[in-house]
């Protein structure tokens, strides 16, 4: 079976500054004590539009599984629930 990704969006913070701070702080939680199975995490910070209007979103986060059922096994796990929990709290 074909892999599988989650992508996190992050609007635009209010303060950029706290929130940068704060992702500091989040992003080494996403790891594999924390998220099973996860094979790959990529994040981006959104710089420009090809448009130059407003920013749709700050941050963008990939994390890549083996399989959907991975993904799913990894997410409803105690531990992976507060690395969302903890995502949705800095946003």
């Amino acid at each position: 079976m074909a892999g599988a990704k989650l992508v996190v969006l992050y609007p635009y913070p209010q303060n950029v500054d706290v929130f940068e701070r704060l992702h500091r702080e989040h992003a080494p939680m996403v790891n594999e004590n924390n998220m099973k199975d996860i094979t790959k995490f990529v994040a981006t910070k959104v710089v420009a539009t090809a448009d130059g209007s407003a920013l749709p979103f700050y941050r963008i986060a990939e994390l890549h599984f083996p399989s959907l059922e991975a993904l799913q096994a990894s997410a409803s796990s105690t531990s992976a629930q507060k690395v969302v929990a903890h995502a949705v709290s800095i946003s």
